[in-house]
């Protein structure tokens, strides 16, 4: 083997020197390149699977804040429903107790105009029973002083 080496001239000597330099560049390669180079990738794997996480974790929380949010203005609609039946209900009522008070009123009015019908009626009729009977003395009267 020795001479199959020869013929091709390597020599030990160099050959060792050269594979303890590789080793000495290969030791420093792989601890100045790339155990830092492969924290490096180990850290922005773990940010990148973070971001991912907090990601997933916002679309998580968007759509629970969505269902939240759909969930409160249904509640406002149905809320506002009532509101609005409750408004419907009182103003039926307050339209309903104003006409009866308008019904009363013109009730009242009707009566008190018959009232005063009937007052006016009865006074003009004993004004006129009066009248007739002033005349009626006076007609007497006239009778009697024609009369000798």
């Amino acid at each position: 083997m020795q001479q199959l080496f020869s013929a091709f001239g390597v020599s030990w000597n160099l050959l060792i020197a050269q594979a303890v330099n590789f080793t000495i560049v290969l030791v420093a390669l792989w601890y100045f390149l790339y155990k830092p180079v492969g924290a490096m990738l180990a850290k922005r794997q773990e940010l990148i699977a973070k971001g991912v996480r907090d990601a997933e974790q916002a679309a998580a929380t968007f759509a629970r804040a969505d269902s939240e949010a759909a969930d409160r203005v249904k509640a406002a609609d149905t809320e506002a429903e009532q509101i609005m039946t409750a408004a419907r209900d009182s103003a039926g009522a307050e339209k309903a107790r104003l006409l009866k008070e308008a019904d009363e009123r013109a009730a009242a009015i009707a009566r008190d105009a018959e009232t005063r019908a009937a007052e006016t009626h009865a006074r003009a009729q004993r004004e006129s029973e009066r009248d007739i009977a002033r005349l009626a003395v006076l007609a007497a009267e006239k009778v009697l002083q024609e009369r000798p």
